[in-house]
């Protein structure tokens, strides 16, 4: 690849009061290694290295938001997973910050509760009990990639949230928003994906509420536009949202959202009226499209369809996705850069969120600019913090 390929991608763009160098974005990606919820000397090293790499915005792994059954062990060995609340973990985040600015970078958290993925008794506070919009994990004996053992520890049907227990989520979320802009944060992500809370209330299997919490799809979106309504209202006009939405689920690879844009539209419309800006369509591989008769890809689609800003992710910078085959993938190379800028040039997205390629070589952004060869993928990297 040359320079002139690729020079797209470091074309500016602001986004309310986030003025970003370039369109390449660090994707979030679960890393465990803040104990006890803080992030230490080495968690902001991590960041500020793909800061000088020249990566124009950083999104932090997901941080456990300020409620007790936010965080815990979600069937993945986790036990190191960081939080934004209590003095020590808003200042081990005031040193990331501190050092992505110093690199000329900016950074903002991917706030994030577990909801039905969190094993009950498990997490900094493992007497609360784990919140499930209607009792329900999920659908059992669907494709997925979690051990058999913690399904079968969480698969039996518990009560539903109560209408206190859904405020109580709800302004846990503000008090996050609040604290990460004391600390300094250029924006906010939000994890609406995955199988996580959120997502649950949007998913038909998962969301069987009668009240106003549930019903169709614009009635599933509910929750998730009044978390990014109390944000919006504790960050101001000037500070950035994500939003990141997916069809699939932890729970199962092929579930779905939406079989068509229209039903696509039903569930983002509210989400963006409350006040997203961006919409951060996870998917496996970003060069596939999402409904028959058009290429869009998902984010492809939310653009469309909100008039948001969208980021492509799944897959960037390597020659397969996360769960397509083995995990690791090898670079890229040129064909996938290609394929990139092709849906990119189009005006498809306005961001690319790279993840394991930028877990591998922190000076990634750099190298695709100046037409340097990738790197080949080592897994090692993903133990450690380099």
């Amino acid at each position: 690849m040359t320079r002139t390929d690729v020079e797209p991608l470091f074309v500016p763009l602001s986004v309310r009061g986030l003025a970003l160098p370039n369109r390449i974005v660090m994707a979030p990606m679960t890393r465990n290694f803040s104990p006890r919820g803080v992030p230490g000397d080495d968690v902001a090293a991590y960041y500020r290295r793909r800061a000088e790499g020249g990566c124009g915005l950083l999104i932090t792994e997901g941080v456990g938001i300020d409620h007790p059954a936010a965080l815990g062990d979600a069937g993945l060995g986790e036990s190191h997973l960081p939080h934004l609340f209590g003095a020590d973990a808003l200042a081990g985040w005031k040193r990331v910050v501190d050092g992505v600015h110093a690199a000329g970078g900016k950074v903002i958290p991917q706030l994030w509760h577990q909801g039905v993925m969190r094993e009950p008794g498990t997490g900094p506070f493992p007497d609360v009990p784990t919140l499930r919009p209607s009792g329900l994990w999920g659908p059992a004996g669907r494709t997925t990639s979690l051990g058999a053992d913690y399904v079968e520890r969480v698969i039996a049907p518990t009560r539903a949230m109560t209408e206190s227990e859904i405020q109580d989520v709800i302004d846990a979320y503000a008090h996050s928003a609040r604290h990460a802009r004391d600390v300094g944060f250029d924006g906010i992500a939000v994890h609406g994906a995955h199988g996580y809370l959120i997502d649950t209330f949007l998913w038909d299997e998962t969301n069987r509420r009668v009240d106003a919490w549930g019903g169709d799809r614009r009635a599933r979106s509910r929750f998730a536009a009044e978390v990014v309504r109390s944000i919006r209202r504790e960050v101001g006009d000037a500070m950035p949202i994500f939003f990141r939405f997916s069809q699939w689920k932890q729970q199962d690879f092929k579930a779905r959202l939406a079989n068509t844009p229209q039903e696509l539209e039903d569930v983002l419309g509210p989400i963006a009226d409350a006040g997203v800006d961006v919409f951060d369509g996870s998917v496996r591989y970003f060069d596939r499209a999402e409904f028959d008769g058009s290429p869009l890809n998902l984010s492809g689609w939310a653009r469309k369809i909100t008039g948001k800003l969208a980021m492509a992710i799944g897959g960037i910078g390597l020659d397969r996705g996360f769960y397509d085959s083995r995990r690791d993938g090898r670079a890229g190379g040129a064909d996938n850069i290609e394929l990139l800028m092709a849906r990119f040039n189009r005006g498809e997205f306005d961001l690319v969120a790279v993840g394991r390629a930028l877990l591998n070589e922190p000076a990634w952004t750099r190298l695709l600019r100046h037409g340097h060869e990738l790197p080949a993928f080592d897994e090692a990297k993903l133990q450690v913090l380099h």
